[in-house]
């Protein structure tokens, strides 16, 4: 007989299973040795009240044994298959590809970028020399913007699929369970791209391709279908369908797409800084006390704000995170955050950003590039006030607020530098007000928060993909072309790596239907 319950205990008991047995027991009137397993199906931080607990929903087994699940998938071996073609090998195309397999179908997935341990040289290329190799960076390459930007998995995205089915997939290749249980699940920057790496390894044992260093600069179209794919070698690959997963900054695409007149739309998107405060003190405004202790992790929190009809609010929060520089060319400035598994870096970080709209920015509607050139110039500003090697504009949070150029800067993550400017001369003034008023108000809502002692680090500017690939909703194909699949967060239909992953399984699923 299993019973669920939930039980709620204190930080330094959440580990204790003899404990939690003998709370699920007193929730359920048992006698505790009647229980002879437990598992944890959510457990979440509850700092709503003075004391910080603990909350977790609970499976107990009574008077019977439990088997531990496994999470592995026997992939068919589809060598001989007919193909399928994936550009991009971030969230989106990797996931499509598992999807394919399962479909008995072949993914070949083409990657501009390299692999997860080629890619490390060049983003330490970027932190200690400046240098941004603009096919493999911290946007481009296996496992795709989301692996070395903290493998944050928490999503609203729940009507779109089977969220437990993409963590039951991260487990397998080598995630920890923590995933399936915890509230806002984190698998970590160190510890993705090993995982990402098994994932590569399965695709392949079940007879799929994968191509790094491989660039597509044109599309295969015959009377207004998909027959494959030009990469910049001049090599031609044949398919009957194409998932076109190439992430928000693979701007080049967008271009190759516009020249061969496959309709494109401008998007709106959100600009702002990236902020950057002591973790202690989000700890102290979050749980309420001077010290957190070994039993909870760092603090995180969500902030928004309306601000002259407009949204103001936080984005991809890192506790005891990096802000990292996440420029995909030359002469741009993209500041992002990202942590590790452990989230034990002294600061936390998050994006904090305004909503940006057609009517925000000067131009034709109609113009499929006028959100992406208006991204781009406010990259290039920051760039300009910074200064070389990705030395990133910067302002303490008060002064910012006052208008007041900051004497110095506080100690603060950025690998390459940061330099004491005055914001507003790399942000819009509307954005530049939302922000002033906006900061003081959060202030409000989380003691501590507003303080001299963070740091606003620019730009924050690739929250969201400034094109749209338009896709029919029942097909999910492009609607001038069939067999073209736009997919995940560069074709405007995902926000993060789980949805990202779910878009690529339902691009899968959709392309299954014209290649078997």
């Amino acid at each position: 007989m299993t019973k669920e319950t939930e039980i709620v205990c204190a930080p330094e008991q959440h580990e204790d299973l003899s404990v939690l047995i003998k709370l699920a027991a007193s929730s359920l009137n048992l006698q505790p040795q009647r229980i002879s397993a437990l598992k944890i199906i959510k457990r979440s931080i509850d700092a709503r009240g003075r004391k910080v607990v603990y909350r977790m929903q609970v499976k107990v087994f009574i008077d019977e044994s439990h088997q531990a699940e496994h999470y592995t998938v026997n992939y068919p071996n589809v060598n001989d298959a007919k193909p399928v073609i994936i550009v991009g090998a971030g969230p989106a195309g990797l996931f499509a590809a598992l999807q394919c397999i399962e479909l008995g179908i072949k993914p070949v997935i083409i990657e501009r970028g390299k692999d997860v341990k080629q890619r490390r040289r060049d983003l330490a290329n970027i932190n200690k020399e400046g240098l941004i190799n603009p096919e493999s960076n911290y946007c481009f390459g296996e496992g795709g913007a989301g692996t070395y930007s903290d493998g944050k998995l928490y999503t609203r995205s729940t009507k779109r699929g089977d969220v437990n089915q993409v963590l039951k997939v991260f487990v397998a290749h080598g995630a920890t369970e923590d995933i399936l249980i915890d509230a806002r699940p984190h698998i970590g920057t160190n510890k993705l791209p090993q995982i990402i790496a098994a994932m590569r390894e399965t695709i392949l044992n079940a007879g799929g391709e994968i191509h790094f260093d491989k660039k597509v600069t044109g599309l295969q179209v015959s009377f207004n279908k998909i027959k494959g794919v030009e990469l910049a070698s001049g090599q031609k690959i044949n398919a009957d369908a194409v998932i076109l997963a190439t992430g928000h900054s693979a701007r080049d695409v967008f271009e190759m797409l516009h020249r061969q007149n496959i309709l494109i739309e401008a998007k709106p998107f959100a600009l702002g800084v990236r902020i950057e405060h002591p973790q202690e003190i989000i700890d102290r405004a979050q749980y309420h006390c001077e010290y957190r202790g070994p039993h909870l992790p760092p603090s995180y929190y969500s902030l928004v704000e309306q601000v002259d009809e407009r949204g103001v609010f936080s984005f991809c929060m890192c506790p005891g995170g990096i802000i990292a520089p996440c420029a995909t060319a030359a002469n741009e400035i993209v500041v992002n955050g990202w942590s590790p598994s452990k989230r034990n870096n002294p600061y936390a970080n998050s994006g904090t950003v305004v909503q940006v709209n057609f009517e925000d920015v000067q131009g034709d509607n109609a113009d499929p590039f006028k959100m992406l050139r208006f991204q781009q110039q406010i990259e290039q500003a920051a760039f300009a006030a910074g200064g070389d090697n990705l030395v990133a504009p910067a302002q303490r949070m008060v002064d910012f607020v006052e208008g007041r150029l900051s004497g110095d800067l506080p100690e603060n993550s950025y690998l390459p530098g940061t330099k004491s400017v005055q914001l507003k001369e790399v942000l819009p003034s509307w954005i530049n007000r939302r922000l002033q008023k906006a900061l003081p108000a959060f202030g409000k809502k989380m003691k501590g928060y507003y303080t001299n002692e963070a740091i606003l680090v620019g730009v924050e500017s690739r929250t969201s993909s400034p094109v749209k690939i338009p896709r029919d909703k029942e097909t999910m194909q492009h609607p001038q072309i069939a067999g073209l699949y736009p997919c995940g967060e560069g074709a405007g239909y995902a926000g993060g790596i789980i949805s990202a992953a779910i878009d690529g399984i339902n691009c899968a699923l959709a392309a299954s239907t014209i290649v078997q």
